[in-house]
């Protein structure tokens, strides 16, 4: 039977992080790699029996392969603190550890609850994540803060969702969009891309409409016009933190 190392990354998730290592209890190993946390996240995942590693955070695709390459095996279940393996989820999962993997990685349906319901419309579902890989065929890559796993090699799918509880609140909703924002707008700049009037204008306007009405958000209530109107501002807010840094900061 194929063993199987789980990783997570952490940063003050002792709200998460019980959860998150208690869905995990059909792994071989739990690799916990800490942003150097200041509440019980670190104490609390070794109370779980997590081997956990303090590393200042280097950056979300970094820091996730880090604790990749900190487990002990080549097969790798990596999950955020704020996600948990539901029960068809680990159903798959431990079938094909009995059976054998006959794929390089395997991508999942991740279900996010949000504003007090799983939301189902709005891009957000199925939101298909590749979480278990050989490590041997895979890395994390992508681009700040929207990581993903690369696989050069064949890829499966799983039943089941990965749960997702992606924010606490709408404050903490909007406190991601800002530092997201400001991420992407650096990622802009860094690669040369200007800013356009246009673009600030007409990019969050497509965006609600991509959400609330393309992609059917409207289907959630409230919470998807919420979520609507978020997405928008998140992307006024790239193009104006890209405004800033070519105007503001420029040297």
């Amino acid at each position: 039977m194929e063993k199987i190392s789980a990783t997570i990354i952490t940063y003050n998730e002792e709200n998460n992080i019980k959860r998150c290592i208690e869905s995990l209890d059909f792994c071989d190993e739990i690799v916990v790699v800490d942003s150097l946390s200041t509440d019980r996240t670190v104490e609390m995942a070794k109370e779980l029996g997590a081997k956990v590693y303090d590393q200042k955070f280097l950056g979300h695709i970094a820091q996730k392969q880090l604790a990749v390459d900190k487990a002990s095996n080549d097969w790798v279940l990596s999950l955020d603190a704020d996600e948990e393996v539901s029960p068809e989820l680990r159903k798959s999962i431990l079938k094909l550890k009995e059976k054998g993997f006959d794929k390089d990685a395997y991508a999942m349906n991740r279900i996010s609850f949000h504003l007090g319901r799983w939301i189902r419309h709005g891009g957000w579902y199925p939101d298909r994540k590749v979480r278990l890989f050989n490590r041997q065929k895979a890395h994390w890559g992508g681009y700040n803060p929207h990581d993903k796993v690369i696989v050069d090699g064949s890829v499966g799918r799983l039943k089941g969702d990965l749960r997702h509880y992606v924010f606490k609140d709408l404050r903490q909703n909007i406190d991601a969009n800002n530092s997201y924002s400001s991420i992407m707008a650096e990622d802009l700049y860094k690669n040369g891309v200007k800013f356009s009037m246009t673009k600030l204008l007409l990019k969050p306007v497509g965006k609600f409409l991509e959400v609330y009405i393309y992609k059917r958000g409207f289907l959630d209530g409230m919470p998807g016009f919420i979520i609507a109107v978020g997405a928008s501002y998140s992307m006024f807010l790239k193009f104006a933190k890209l405004w800033e840094l070519e105007k503001v900061k420029k040297p």
